[in-house]
């Protein structure tokens, strides 16, 4: 556990003024758009195969691309948590698997997210897609810092869905636009573009103020559907469909953005909420081992993109260590702020390395991997990777998971396990691993509870 305090912006534009770039003197409007179960290798820049994302190719030559950016959770509650807080989803009660259309509980609202610290910076906050933290009227995006929400609560799956175990049948899928259900059962194959379309109107109607967008996509996550406009697109059949559809909505936000003259002064961070599902015809992890809901790099590893054309020098690389916890004291340096004193967060203010990414180190010691159920499972610091259990992503017919190493740098699809050369390696990272996971537990706090009044 430690206390975070950004920079100043003053220290920001001196980081800035030593990289050689420039920066706009006003605050920068920010965007964060997450795709749901959308793969490492589901880009252009990443590798994708049998579709196209000029779009998304176009943020990553204009702006910064991370190699090694994680998630620290591969199902999406725990990592909107994540996001939404800058801690590990431990540490505000949300890692155990997700919420469903009859949990009771949500993001406690005693914790402090990044539209609730923007806000008072000047900052109009909007949500337009997949919330996921909680469908309680209490826990709802504009009870958590947003002004504007147009979105589904949960998953598209849950979309009157039987759950026999419980015995709860789930409403049609709702549709919210702030506190009111303006649809039940929307048609999903039009939610990429009624998001995009609220999305444009949300950035026009912000033009003459800072503001915060954040656009969570359904899509990937299954099932599928894309508009009969990209349906039979592409060689991938409807997974690339879809995410042809996803890299034409980044396309209109960038037109947007340069039709209103904010494409300079406005922040775009692309990334996905964990690793592909695993089945024919789905997302790529791109060579990486695992997929969603595993603790393999190819759960929590994703693609991650920031554009900033006024600041971020275009085709920047980073192979450093990055998470969508860093986002949460990034912004609020971005935009002059200061993080409270007794806000206890796990990511970082990476202003540094997002300006000087070929030479600015990762700010982490180490990053820790939960299982979908919650529970500690591995550990790097540096290249190594040490897995000490393994809940999903093994196949129990082959005996029980043996303590894995890896050097990531020169195996990243994690197949040579070390080991056993690295006795006290193994030791060292995995004390390390059980301290941190005994910390954590001692100081989460606690999740949010339905008020029964």
């Amino acid at each position: 556990m430690r206390r975070i305090v950004t920079w100043p912006l003053a220290c920001s534009l001196l980081a800035c003024a030593l990289s050689g770039c420039s920066r706009p003197t006003d605050q920068p409007n920010f965007i964060i758009i997450f795709t749901d179960d959308q793969g490492y290798g589901d880009t252009g820049r990443y590798g994708a195969v049998g579709f196209d994302t000029p779009n998304l190719d176009r943020l990553a030559d204009e702006g910064l691309r991370f190699t090694d950016f994680y998630v620290p959770a591969t199902v999406c509650t725990p990592s909107r948590a994540a996001l939404m807080t800058g801690s590990y989803p431990k540490r505000v009660g949300l890692h155990e698997a997700v919420l469903f259309p009859y949990s009771e509980h949500g993001l406690n609202l005693d914790e402090t997210t990044i539209p609730e610290l923007l806000q008072p910076l000047g900052y109009r906050t909007g949500m337009i897609g997949k919330w996921h933290l909680g469908h309680q009227a209490e826990f709802m995006p504009t009870r958590q810092g947003f002004s504007y929400f147009f979105g589904v609560p949960y998953s598209n799956d849950m979309d009157g869905f039987l759950y026999r175990d419980r015995g709860f049948q789930s409403p049609p899928l709702p549709l919210y636009e702030d506190e009111a259900v303006v649809e039940d059962g929307p048609d999903q194959a039009q939610l990429t573009r009624r998001y995009t379309e609220a999305a444009v109107q949300f950035i026009e109607d912000s033009r003459d103020g800072p503001f915060f967008l954040y656009l969570a996509h359904n899509m990937p996550h299954l099932p599928l559907h894309a508009s009969e406009a990209f349906s039979g697109t592409s060689e991938r059949g409807l997974y690339g469909d879809v995410i042809q559809e996803i890299d034409w909505s980044v396309g209109r936000i960038l037109a947007t953005l340069e039709a209103t003259g904010l494409d300079e002064r406005t922040v775009i961070v692309f990334t996905s909420d964990n690793g592909p599902v695993l089945r024919p015809n789905a997302g790529s992890a791109g060579g990486l081992r695992g997929g969603k809901a595993t603790t393999w790099e190819g759960g929590s590893r994703v693609p991650a993109i920031v554009r900033w054309p006024s600041s971020i020098r275009a085709g920047s690389v980073s192979g450093e260590i990055a998470t969508t916890m860093d986002l949460l004291p990034t912004l609020v340096s971005l935009a002059g702020g200061a993080m409270p004193e007794a806000l206890v967060v796990d990511g970082f203010d990476i202003t540094a390395l997002l300006l000087r990414p070929e030479t600015e180190p990762s700010p982490y010691d180490a990053l820790y991997y939960y299982s979908r159920d919650g529970l500690p499972e591995a550990i790097r610091e540096g290249p190594w990777k040490l897995h000490v259990a393994k809940s999903r992503g093994w196949n129990p017919a082959d005996g029980d998971f043996p303590v894995s190493l890896y050097n990531l740098a020169e195996d990243a699809s994690e197949t040579q396990n070390l080991a056993l050369g690295h006795p006290d390696l193994v030791e060292r990272l995995r004390d390390k691993l059980t301290l941190f996971d005994a910390a954590l537990t001692r100081d989460a706090r606690p999740v949010g509870t339905r008020d029964p009044g």
